[in-house]
């Protein structure tokens, strides 16, 4: 019998059995696929029984959501599609967070759900929930398996969506009877390769670009994670060189520009730096290169950079005239346009607008001075930056820890920034930190926390125990959910409502619960001496470091105000 024959070759020898489930896990293997996270359940178990007669490495996660974000780890930290099992019901519903941060952050990754049997689809089973439908809205796209045959396609079909054109998550639903079911299979080799995805990039409009960078004096590079997913980092800074061009970095964007390099000005938007915002409102250009308009980097669309004509280069085609009008829209891969246009662009060395940047850094500085001797998150930020080294992974959850990241850490390599940006889950940084430390042994992982985003998922420490795995927590404890009881601040008449914690967790304890080596800084006579022997460490290390509940991260641009319109980042005297 000879199946799905775009996908297989006649291989002479014995026709063999397979179950849907080894169809599957088979098939995971040829795309590559060497490590799953999940949680076995009823309706997956015929899955895991295969997958344990598989080369693959099964990582058993405490929780669904832990497991998808390992899934993120994996793929955000290497560029390569990453798998995560889930059972039907309660557990397909938990994944579903993982699921939905993929889709805004545009990560590759396969979720793979049990089902319960087809007869019963639409019974109100025990555990069935229609898991392809509530996936439709938070998915690249989905499939619902009829029969054992059908996973023939689907399976590598699901890779390709995956990683084609803008990544995105992609959902394969399997009923258990679907899974059971055995078919004869001659063979489970390509008789080719698919062809990627190819757009072409309107030449026309790439010289329309060039000559608008020719002609303009004071440029922006308006850079996202698009450059990182493309691999056009290289291309990136030898274009920013050429024409002497800064660029801006959204938060998705960071490390791919060297932090350190003179034509690096920060991140922009809702906490970016003063000096960062004030010279994108200067510009007379923006060069938005693999970057959405979104809401935090934009602040008030009328108002964001009211005097630039824009260039905007994209490889998603929705996303174009989406929220900003462009004067130039060019759908196409952003290394391929990158490529194309540095011929075209001239040598400039900019020396006013250049000039006018330098003083607008004196003017606006990163740094706060000092009070006292009080330690403030982002010295501690760049102290551990400036020991931890470039090839570290560094993940965070979401919130005034984040920001603080995202504002001093000195990102110079793409993929070593993993956070959640459009979603903003809290939960996110611990889970991402032990997919990226599997998915990359040989590198440390930091992962930037918070007591209240730690909290979300802790349950996982169970399995860093078990996988000791190099990975540092450093969790800033503030005893409240602290952007949250900043924005009651500034906003709420300092109404501090539901963002206290008033049980003080010892974490340095539960780390230690869980066998893992811990330090408290709190009455810690030496915390830079404790910090640095703890990150230098091997394996994983817990460090809770106190923090005043009065320290917020500035700037901040209120909801609905321009981005020039920012609150606090001044120098405290």
């Amino acid at each position: 019998m000879m199946l799905a024959g775009a996908f297989f070759i006649y291989i002479e020898g014995v026709i063999m059995k397979y179950s849907g489930a080894e169809i599957t896990i088979k098939l995971l293997e040829r795309e590559g696929i060497d490590i799953i996270a999940g949680i076995p359940g009823g309706t997956n178990l015929p899955l895991y029984s295969a997958l344990g007669k598989s080369k693959i490495r099964d990582i058993l996660a405490r929780h669904e959501q832990g497991a998808g974000f390992m899934s993120h780890g994996m793929a955000r930290s290497t560029g390569k599609t990453a798998v995560c099992f889930a059972c039907s019901g309660p557990g397909a519903t938990n994944l579903m967070t993982a699921i939905a941060d993929a889709k805004m952050d545009s990560v590759p990754i396969i979720a793979i759900t049990g089902q319960v049997p087809s007869s019963l689809i639409g019974t109100d089973a025990f555990q069935e929930v229609d898991t392809y439908g509530m996936t439709i809205p938070i998915t690249k796209h989905n499939f619902l398996i009829r029969s054992a045959e059908e996973l023939l396609s689907a399976i590598p079909e699901a890779f390709r969506i995956a990683s084609e054109g803008r990544p995105g998550p992609v959902l394969i639903d399997i009923p258990k009877d679907v899974q059971l079911e055995t078919i004869e299979i001659e063979s489970f080799d390509r008789s080719f390769e698919e062809d990627g995805l190819s757009i072409y990039i309107d030449e026309v409009e790439i010289k329309k670009a060039a000559r608008m960078i020719n002609c303009s004096r004071k440029p922006v590079l308006y850079t996202g994670g698009g450059i990182i997913l493309s691999g056009a980092e290289d291309m990136l800074l030898n274009f920013s060189h050429k024409s002497s061009i800064p660029v801006a970095s959204t938060l998705m964007g960071l490390g791919c520009f060297p932090s350190g390099d003179n034509m690096f000005i920060g991140m922009l938007g809702m906490h970016g730096q003063r000096y960062t915002n004030y010279i994108m409102h200067e510009a007379d250009l923006i060069l938005a290169f693999g970057a959405r308009f979104d809401d935090r980097a934009t602040g008030k669309v009328k108002e964001f950079c009211p005097n630039a004509k824009i260039v905007h280069i994209d490889i998603d085609s929705a996303e174009m005239n989406k929220i900003k009008k462009a004067d130039i829209a060019i759908q196409g891969d952003i290394k391929q346009a990158i490529k194309q246009l540095l011929p075209l662009i001239e040598h400039n060395d900019r020396k006013e607008w250049t000039k006018t940047i330098m003083d607008m850094r004196e003017k606006y500085p990163i740094s706060k001075k000092m009070k006292h001797d009080e330690q403030l998150p982002e010295d501690i930020i760049k102290r551990i930056g400036g020991f931890a080294g470039e090839d570290t992974i560094i993940t965070t959850d979401v919130g005034q820890h984040q920001m603080w990241v995202a504002q001093h850490y000195p990102f110079s390599k793409p993929r070593t920034l993993l956070t959640s940006g459009g979603l903003g889950t809290m939960g996110f940084g611990f889970p991402a930190a032990i997919g990226a430390s599997l998915a990359n042994p040989e590198k440390k992982v930091i992962c930037f926390s918070g007591d209240g985003s730690f909290l979300m998922n802790i349950q996982e420490l169970s399995t860093l125990s078990e996988l000791k795995l190099d990975i540092k927590i450093i969790i800033f404890n503030n005893r409240h959910l602290g952007l949250v009881r900043q924005q009651q601040e500034y906003f709420y008449g300092k109404e501090y409502i539901a963002s206290q914690f008033y049980c003080n967790t010892d974490f340095a304890k539960i780390g230690e619960g869980f066998g893992i080596e811990s330090y408290d800084l709190e009455m810690d006579e030496t915390p830079f001496l404790t910090l640095e022997k703890a990150i230098k460490k091997e394996g994983p290390v817990l460090i809770n470091i106190p923090l005043a509940p009065e320290e917020n991260v500035t700037p901040m641009v209120a909801p609905g105000c321009a981005n020039y319109e920012m609150i606090g980042g001044e120098i405290n005297e």
